[in-house]
């Protein structure tokens, strides 16, 4: 006979079985180093980082992170000792992201995040004293799923103004460089674009940050979208005149920081059916947020046919004509700088003129790339307008809100929403404040432009221009600040127009410095030190006397002149004049009676025997 405990047992099998089918799979490991520098040593100190960096560490611990590391104001070598505990933390974590708040500056196209010791008085001690985003990004490799780093740190460089170049031709650029990320899964945000600076704004957070707390943690939201979000909120607080940008790529499933909160059945809203169109439409804004080849490829991929593959088509002609314009941008700057290297090195004319005819060559296909990219962009633009006027009433990419908080809006949003997407679509151009701005700051580095840059295309831009048109042979039009010239502007390494200094001063690399003369020398007009000669005394003649002196000096062609030739060497002067005393004659006192001079009652005659 069976025991009761025995029937139990199948029982419990059967719960113990629906216990281990419910159980939820295993959790994400999410890790995350907060750096933020505010006390700067050696430059004036940031007001911000230390309060964004606190606001980002308080929302990841929020959201759950497993680790959450907050450091600020560190040194050197407390920052590596920060990434290489990060990196054990990494190892067997899914989801790895590092946040840097504080001062960055690219070199010869590498990025570095400085620490608050950083002295940075020459070009190459910045590869001493800061670190590389190399070495930031190798912090965050050991992560499966996700390695996300975020950099605030496109500000302007303070170092820039005291620190002295080693080599001419190394270039020290505005904000942070464009970078691609080698690594899969890999994305790199910055707060402003590659080659802008991002404000810090008047709250007691940056913009960005502000932005980035708002959004980044959302449940269930894709990386991607969430930055796309933040991107918008940046535009509309600054005016347009900082965008962030996220380099690099994912796959194609969604990639939340934060995983989307789980509803019970019975709560659970009835999520409204999508048309298969909207789909598409869905799949292409998401392609359209990413912003790549391998996005849109994808998209295609899926969806070969149709309107919206027309349009993917559409972007990838314009990816292709930027990337396209991005090398010859490189293979045009390239041949600039072995053109002015072989110049400098007094090498062979034949290879100097192969080099200027190679640098021509470069000039020419880059102009001809900016006008198929600028054609490009105007026919995507085109086409993101025609796709908004066709459907007014669908949300677009740029809006905030999710497409179920969409379809559930008043009529009022939903006419609002092509205001929003034509604003939108103005933004995928440079606005001209921002060219204008960016044009005066590259005339600033190759030293035609002395003031400051203020957005402004005023009378001294436009001469500043004027003299690159001149030292570079260039024909740019003077009365805007154009995206051609700017293109140009920047394919010079080094100074272009030269540096004029007052009389008394000499131009020394980049400043004039005031010319000190040794004792005993002085500057002469020639801005040129001259040793000053000694005085001399010099025997005074007044200039009447001399043409009576020259003529009674001068022999007169007579008689006399044998005489004195044969004179003794005495003196006789009488009413005729003075005249020496023949040879074999003697002078005799005479008085008047005695046949001698009447003037004086007698004097010396001449008796010749």
């Amino acid at each position: 006979m069976k025991s009761p405990g025995f029937l139990k047992w199948p029982g419990f099998l059967l719960a113990a079985a629906l216990l281990l089918l419910c159980e939820p799979a295993h959790a994400e490991k999410r890790v995350a180093l907060v750096l933020a520098n505010s006390a700067y040593q050696n430059v004036p100190q940031l007001s911000n980082p230390a309060n964004d960096g606190a606001l980002i560490a308080a929302t990841l611990k929020e959201a759950g992170f497993d680790v959450v590391d907050s450091r600020h104001d560190m040194p050197a070598l407390e920052m590596r000792r920060a990434l290489r505990d990060f990196a054990d933390s990494a190892r067997d974590a899914d989801i790895a992201v590092i946040y840097y708040a504080g001062h960055g500056m690219e070199v010869d196209g590498t990025n570095y995040l400085i620490p608050v010791d950083a002295k940075l008085e020459r070009d190459t001690d910045v590869f001493d004293e800061a670190l590389s985003l190399d070495r930031i990004l190798v912090a965050a490799e050991p992560a499966k799923q996700l390695r996300l780093v975020i950099l605030d740190a496109c500000r302007d460089n303070p170092f820039a103004k005291s620190m002295k170049k080693t080599v001419a031709l190394r270039s020290i650029g505005r904000g942070l460089a464009q970078i691609e990320p080698t690594s899969p899964n890999t994305l790199i945000a910055y707060s402003a674009k590659a080659g802008s600076t991002a404000m810090d704004g008047d709250a007691k957070n940056s913009p960005f940050t502000i932005a980035l707390a708002k959004h980044i943690t959302t449940p269930g939201l894709d990386v991607r979208k969430a930055f796309g979000f933040v991107r918008d909120d940046v535009l509309k607080v600054t005016g347009n005149r900082q965008e962030p940008f996220v380099y690099g790529s994912l796959g194609g499933n969604d990639v939340p920081l934060v995983p989307a909160k789980i509803l019970p059945s019975a709560a659970a809203p009835a999520a409204p059916a999508l048309s298969p169109q909207a789909e598409v439409r869905r799949d292409y804004e998401l392609a359209l947020q990413i912003g790549n080849m391998d996005a849109m490829n994808a998209f295609l991929a899926q969806h070969p046919d149709g309107f919206y593959a027309n349009l993917a088509k559409i972007q990838l002609d314009k990816i292709a004509a930027e990337e396209a314009h991005a090398a010859a941008i490189e293979k045009a700057r390239l041949a600039e700088q072995e053109r002015a290297r072989l110049a400098a090195a007094g090498a062979q004319a034949s290879q100097q003129a192969k080099a200027d005819a190679d640098a021509k060559a470069a000039e020419q296909a880059r102009i001809a790339a900016e006008k198929a990219k600028q054609a490009a962009v105007e026919q995507a633009a085109d086409a993101e307008r025609k796709r908004a006027d066709k459907a007014p009433g669908t949300a677009v990419v740029a809006d905030n809100a999710p497409a179920d908080r969409t379809t559930s809006a008043p009529p009022a949003a939903a006419q609002k929403a092509p205001d929003e997407k034509a604003t939108n679509l103005a933004s995928l151009t440079p606005s001209q404040p921002d060219v204008t701005k960016s044009v005066q700051a590259e005339l600033r580095r190759v030293g035609c432009l002395t003031s400051e840059t203020d957005g402004q295309w005023n009378a001294a831009s436009q001469r500043s221009l004027s003299l690159f048109n001149r030292y570079a042979g260039t024909k740019f039009d003077v009365k805007v600040a154009s995206t051609d010239a700017l293109d140009a502007i920047k394919l010079k390494p080094a100074r272009v127009c030269p540096l004029v200094c007052d009389h008394g001063f000499r131009a020394d690399g980049d400043h004039c410095s005031k010319i000190v003369c040794a004792d005993g020398s002085f500057l002469n007009d020639d801005n040129e030190c001259e040793k000053r000669r000694a005085k001399t005394p010099v025997a005074s003649r007044d200039s009447n006397d001399r043409p009576d002196r020259a003529a009674r000096e001068r022999p007169k062609p007579q008689a006399g002149a044998a005489r004195s030739q044969a004179s003794s060497g005495q003196i006789v002067c009488d009413r005729g004049g003075c005249r020496p005393v023949d040879r074999g004659c003697h002078l005799e006192y005479r008085t008047t009676a005695q046949g001698g001079p009447y003037e004086g009652g007698g004097g010396n005659v001449q008796i010749c025997r």
